[in-house]
């Protein structure tokens, strides 16, 4: 297991209409209750404003719960939604799993945390269709359908169900819808989906039919944060494996279906240990991680198979080196 200092930081993220006045009265609400602001990052799309800061609330002049009543108030003021989110006091965190008909990656899910290696409780399975409620059934865990007959989920059900269960890591596990700005900005960096393909490489549906019909010879899987841009976010984990000829679309799911669960694992447990962090788009290791467990992309063995050389430059020291040679011979 990855175990890393978890900083203490604590989040406040601001989601409403877009209005001018907005940051200026979130940081003064801040500054007045003796909170310094580490970090402050803004978007809009669709015409849904969001605002991330972390903060440290380590000399703050009002108690955690005055804080959140203050925050309430200036949101409903204001007409967007406030949420304060202190460092963690529980041990184990919670995870909502979204699903919709595959059951590989949540079959991994549930064995991972059956066996104690998660570091995670899975407090909600939530779909959009309701095929995977007996698997939820057989773990005990909850099981919420959001989808009408067409599979298109209530969104507002969605975001009152992760309310509900103080959700602090949402996972994908081949959940085939789009979620819109509304939850994705509530979450930032804190939405893990896998795709079926190299990404940024056929995003989209029906990855691996895309990559058969370009011909590629190496496919594979993705692990990433969800943003507003589909299939875009920072990249966690990737595996990697061979096209084999005339494969069908079946073939490439048989193969590449075991490595999505592994890799969508691994981002989880490095994102559960604090293990991964976001900057400018990227995702980077902590400076204080072991990595002697952890698999980002492709075994290592695979770098050992590989050439090292020709690279360039070296023709030229061989040639010179030869040269030196002859003119010592004379």
């Amino acid at each position: 297991m990855v175990t890393v200092k978890k900083h203490k930081l604590t989040e406040i993220t601001v989601v409403g209409e877009d209005d001018t006045g907005l940051i200026a009265n979130v940081t003064s609400l801040l500054f007045e209750r003796g909170i310094n602001i580490e970090d402050l990052d803004q978007a809009v799309r669709e015409g849904v404003f969001r605002m991330t800061m972390h903060v440290d609330t380590s000399e703050m002049v009002c108690t955690e719960e005055k804080l959140r009543e203050d925050a309430d108030e200036l949101g409903e003021e204001l007409g967007v939604d406030i949420q304060v989110r202190f460092p963690a006091e529980r041990e184990t965190q919670t995870m909502a799993v979204l699903v919709t008909k595959e059951s590989h990656c949540l079959e991994a899910i549930f064995e991972s945390w059956a066996n104690g290696d998660l570091g995670a409780d899975v407090s909600v399975v939530i779909g959009n269709h309701p095929d995977l409620r007996p698997l939820a059934e057989k773990y005990d865990v909850p099981f919420h359908d959001i989808g009408d007959e067409k599979g298109n989920p209530d969104e507002d059900h969605l975001l009152d169900l992760l309310q509900e269960y103080e959700v602090d890591l949402v996972v994908l596990a081949r959940y085939m819808r789009i979620l819109s700005p509304d939850v994705v900005f509530r979450y930032e960096n804190r939405i893990i989906n896998v795709h079926p393909s190299l990404l940024p490489a056929f995003p989209g549906a029906s990855a691996y039919m895309q990559a058969i019909e370009e011909g590629v010879r190496i496919a594979g899987v993705t692990a990433h944060y969800v943003t507003t841009d589909l299939d875009q976010g920072p990249i966690i984990t990737q595996r990697a494996f061979n096209v084999p000829d005339d494969a069908s679309e079946e073939d490439l799911q048989r193969i590449g279906q075991p490595l999505e669960a592994e890799a969508l694992i691994e981002a989880i447990k490095l994102h559960l240990n604090d293990a991964v962090s976001v900057h400018r788009g990227r995702t980077t290791l902590r400076d204080d991680l072991d990595t002697d467990d952890v698999q980002l992309g492709s075994p290592e063995v695979l770098d050992d198979a590989n050439p090292d050389r020709p690279i360039d430059g070296l023709g030229e020291i061989v040639a010179n080196q030869g040269g030196e040679e002859s003119e010592a011979d004379d």
